[in-house]
């Protein structure tokens, strides 16, 4: 499996980005894939993730209601929407394939495939 994030970069409060991590050939059916994000010094924490057959969702509660994990099937890729954004937002973001049980998306350890991180950055 191959995770490759990229669409970070540069935004002010309020404003928007969306990451996208595409995956090799029949990830999505195989996988749980999930958006965790880090701060130096701090541990890898979990954003978003989706399960396999996309139907459950499940976010933070720093993002909910801001973010939005999806599915981009022309792509073959999984996206983080990210709205307004604010800059304890700042973080690099990592894409992660693995499959935990819904109940245990947040725990880094049942991930076994990790994209190369996208950092993002926000303005105050």
């Amino acid at each position: 499996v191959q995770l490759q994030a990229s669409g970070g970069g540069l935004v002010r409060a309020g404003g928007s980005l969306r990451l996208s991590c595409n995956a090799s050939a029949g990830t999505f059916t195989s996988y749980v894939l999930s958006w965790f994000r880090e701060t130096p010094g701090r541990e890898r924490v979990f954003v978003a993730g989706m399960s396999r057959d996309g139907a459950s969702r499940q976010y933070a509660d720093s993002v909910k209601g801001r973010f939005t994990i999806g599915r981009d099937r022309l792509k073959s890729a999984v996206y983080l929407q990210m709205n307004s954004l604010k800059p304890e937002d700042t973080a690099v973001y990592f894409c992660a394939a693995g499959r935990p049980v819904y109940s245990a998306y947040a725990q880094t350890d049942l991930y076994y495939y990790w994209g190369q991180g996208t950092q993002v950055t926000v303005s105050s």
